[in-house]
């Protein structure tokens, strides 16, 4: 079973430029360098695709207003509580 699968891609040339320098001071092997990266953009993705979904069950279903007054009375008994100095 393969655990890697190799890729051809085209980069512009100032961009290969960029990769090839950066990877150079990471002291990391084009491939793993490239990986990270990777790696990095599909989370922003997954998370960008989370913050969208909030954002849809929240306007699809705000908070009432019994849930901010009760939010707002629970945030006020807090800061009772502290010793404000």
């Amino acid at each position: 079973m393969r655990t890697a699968q190799k890729i051809a891609i085209s980069l512009p040339v100032e961009l290969a430029a960029k990769v090839e320098l950066a990877r150079k001071q990471a002291k990391k092997s084009r491939s793993a360098f490239i990986r990270l990266a990777l790696e990095r953009a599909l989370k922003e993705l997954e998370r960008k695709k989370l913050i969208e979904r909030y954002q849809q069950g929240y306007r699809e279903h705000p908070e009432s207003e019994e849930e901010i007054e009760a939010a707002a009375g629970a945030a006020a008994e807090l800061f009772q509580e502290e010793p404000w100095k």
